[in-house]
């Protein structure tokens, strides 16, 4: 596991070195990804270099054991291995932890959507429970939510509801809630006391961070021409007008209402950057849309990631087989202890992984 932390702590260092340049540079997107991966590297080489000081001096007291006869000393020195030897195992325990990446959406605002899925109003009464746990469980971790849109449902609650948790722990604590949810419980409207299931699906996805729009001279052809129509007259009588082509893209803008080219050129350029930016927008709306997809499933009953059973007052957590006998106070925002275990088997598949 080890193997690659003299690699990461040449990294430090050449990435020390260079942040100053970087967050000179005016680049907001390089400069946001140096600052994580600094952060990142930072404690990892510091948990490492101080476990190689506690290993050497392990050594040194095993050295000094082996050549001692003094019955006191050696009770002594007995001691200092065994305190030096629990340091080392708390600080293998820490760089496991460390040197799981971190998540590259962590510390992003994000963007809950709950929409009623099987049940009819059943699953739309239970799509206003959730939001209302969601709420409860952002207050109490200090996060504000702000609510985006929402389509209520005849019989109470929403067919979607669409909201904004704020804060640098939204992702961390909202990221595993995406997926079906399914509920058991007798609904309002049954009048025989039946059980029904019903479903609601959520996504959860990072909120977009603004996008810089970086544009490259060499991608831009610039042509210039003589304007025409209505302008005056010098509008006709000089090649004032521009049009600028982005040739990765293909946007093509043309500005002529100016009486200079440097004005002309100056417009033509915002107009691109303006294009360009919406055009970037537009590509991470369908990337968004494709992992919502790929979150929420088909919304059937069959499918799911947490079950609510209200009769046995029972959440069970699917994907690490959770149960927690305590559903009333689940739906008054006490996740914790579900969203501590999904935490902790992520940590574990990362470490796995990286084995």
């Amino acid at each position: 596991m080890y193997e690659q932390l003299p690699e990461l702590a040449r990294e430090l260092e050449e990435l020390e070195g260079r942040l100053p340049d970087i967050y000179a540079s005016g680049d907001r997107a390089a400069a946001r990804e140096a600052g994580r991966r600094y952060q990142w590297l930072k404690p990892v080489v510091a948990a490492w270099q101080e476990r190689n000081d506690a290993e050497v001096d392990l050594s040194e007291a095993r050295e000094m054991l082996s050549g001692e006869s003094d019955a006191e000393m050696r009770g002594y020195l007995d001691n200092e291995i065994d305190e030096k030897q629990a340091r080392l195992a708390e600080l293998d325990a820490e760089l496991t932890r460390l040197l799981v990446p971190p998540d590259p959406n962590e510390g992003r605002d994000v963007i809950v959507e709950i929409r009623g899925a099987e049940g009819g109003d059943e699953g739309n009464l239970w799509a206003g429970d959730l939001f209302r746990m969601y709420e409860r469980y952002a207050a109490q971790a200090g996060l504000p939510v702000e609510v985006l849109a929402r389509q209520e449902s005849d019989m109470g609650g929403y067919r979607e509801i669409s909201f904004l948790v704020k804060g640098d722990e939204a992702w961390r604590l909202f990221k595993y809630e995406a997926g079906p949810h399914r509920v058991q419980r007798v609904p309002e409207t049954e009048s025989q006391g039946r059980i029904h299931t019903s479903a609601a699906t959520v996504a959860v996805l990072p909120e977009a961070e603004e996008v810089d729009v970086t544009i490259d001279p060499n991608d831009l052809e610039i042509d210039v021409f003589r304007s025409s129509g209505p302008g005056g007259q010098s509008v006709n009588t000089t090649d004032s007008a521009v049009r600028v082509t982005h040739k990765p893209t293909g946007v093509v803008v043309s500005c002529q209402d100016e009486k200079s080219q440097l004005q002309n050129k100056d417009k033509a350029m915002r107009i691109l950057r303006a294009r360009l930016l919406a055009a970037e927008r537009e590509r991470q709306e369908a990337e968004l849309a494709e992992a919502r997809r790929d979150q929420v499933g088909g919304g059937g009953r069959g499918e799911k990631i947490r079950t609510y059973n209200f009769k046995e007052n029972r959440v069970t957590d699917h994907r690490v087989g959770v149960t927690v006998h305590k559903l009333d106070r689940v739906l008054e925002g006490d996740l914790d202890e579900i969203v501590a275990a999904l935490a902790e088997q992520e940590r574990s598949d990362a470490i796995a992984g990286g084995a």
